[in-house]
């Protein structure tokens, strides 16, 4: 019984050390940028940036995969028609994959060109994007954007992600916020989790070099298009891409001063086939990815340390649930070492409580922000069952659609 107790007691030791993974990341960052600021570089004088006629805004194509979106579709082209940029510099491309709706009439309607597509087999956003980039004149742009059907951008997306130029070279992240956030205590967590995400967690990462995860409002330079193609075909496609480009070196930026909206769902049962999805995929991504990153010779020990972290990272509410239930076990076991472990496994929780409360206080209604946290005992709880039924859908699973709804508070991202 004792060795079963210590075995029991070294494995929980173990899912810590895995837990706090993200917050070493963080720290060798942080250290990072204290040696770099009391090095030569950082005592110095700034450099005057040289003067020079303005370059010309970098042409983009945003492509937006959809099915069955004809509820939001119509918005998301609305958005992109009223961004402050050239006209002339930017298009809009609508894949309407395999739609049984009006999605490409009101697509059309809008003032997008669509694409229709039809595939029984080959099913799908990441098989739908790979046909479009075969079929669209991608030397012709800079950078592609790839944008869910039911976002919407700011008026200054695209002059933001002008400003990350050259584009054609790397991948980038722009800010992936959320389009409904005071709609209730759910979209009002998923926005505070979206800037702390967004501008806190991804700001460190550009700061010291590091990729940045892919999301909704990913941005792919043709150039790199070109040499990688699209190998992007799980459940989880930007997890997916974000490991493949960081196991061959491809940077990938962060910009936080584009902002895309996404719908978040506004009930639980509506957000459960979403959050299946993005779990399953991420523990897929990881399976069949972890071993090419950690052999790779492209990246450094950091950027290792900190791709094995997000993969194997948990948001923040399955993190806190999953640490509460196994330090409590800990103790009432009384495991060997069990002070310590438990220890361990609430240390992993300050790198979530900070960035999260950072974020808080960015919010434009932090009170009510702060508020909408009371409900967070009740999500987390269901949120760790759903994490247990993402573990039926790893692998090379159906995608399920998440139902849309009309808002009652949607807002542009500001």
């Amino acid at each position: 019984m004792t060795v079963l107790l210590g075995a029991l007691s070294a494995a929980l030791a173990l899912v810590a050390a895995v837990l706090l993974l993200p917050t070493l990341s963080d720290l060798v960052s942080l250290l990072r940028l204290v040696v770099r600021s009391n090095g030569p570089r950082g005592r110095g004088a700034l450099t005057p940036a040289a003067v020079g006629p303005a370059p010309a805004p970098p042409r983009l194509l945003f492509l937006i995969p959809a099915h069955d979106e004809e509820l939001l579709i119509g918005n998301t082209i609305a958005s992109l028609r009223g961004v402050d940029y050239p006209e002339a510099a930017m298009d809009a491309v609508v894949i309407a994959d395999n739609c049984s709706d009006a999605t490409a009439e009101v697509a059309r309607a809008a003032g997008a060109t669509v694409l229709e597509r039809r595939d029984a087999v080959k099913r799908g956003k990441p098989y739908a994007i790979e046909w479009a980039l075969g079929r669209l004149p991608l030397a012709e742009y800079e950078a592609v954007v790839v944008i869910d059907a039911d976002a919407v951008v700011d008026r200054g997306f695209a002059r933001a992600l002008a400003a990350a130029a050259p584009l054609r070279d790397k991948a980038a992240q722009t800010y992936n916020d959320v389009s409904n956030p005071t709609e209730n205590a759910l979209t009002r967590m998923a926005a505070v989790f979206s800037s702390a995400r967004s501008v806190f967690m991804n700001g460190l990462k550009r700061r010291v070099g590091l990729n940045v995860p892919l999301a909704n409002g990913l941005c792919l330079g043709t150039s790199v298009i070109a040499r990688h193609g699209w190998q992007a075909f799980s459940i989880c496609e930007d997890w997916e891409l974000y490991a493949i480009f960081t196991e061959r070196g491809v940077r990938i930026d962060n910009v936080p001063g584009a902002r895309v909206g996404a719908q978040e769902a506004k009930s639980l049962k509506q957000s459960s086939s979403q959050r299946q999805r993005w779990a399953a995929g991420k523990i897929t991504v990881l399976r069949d990815h972890i071993g090419s990153l950690l052999r790779s010779r492209e990246i450094g020990l950091h950027q290792k340390l900190d791709v094995l972290a997000e993969l194997t990272g948990l948001g923040p509410a399955v993190h806190a649930g999953l640490v509460v239930v196994l330090a409590a076990a800990t103790l009432l076991l009384r495991l060997p070492g069990a002070p310590l472990v438990a220890g361990l496994l609430l240390a992993s929780l300050g790198r979530h409580a900070v960035y999260t409360l950072l974020a808080v206080t960015r919010d434009r209604q932090p009170g009510r922000a702060l508020l909408a946290f009371t409900y967070l005992p009740f999500y987390t709880a269901w949120r760790l069952g759903v994490q247990l039924l993402a573990l039926t859908m790893v692998g090379d699973k159906p995608w399920v659609r998440t139902q849309r709804h009309v808002e009652s508070t949607a807002t542009t991202p500001t």
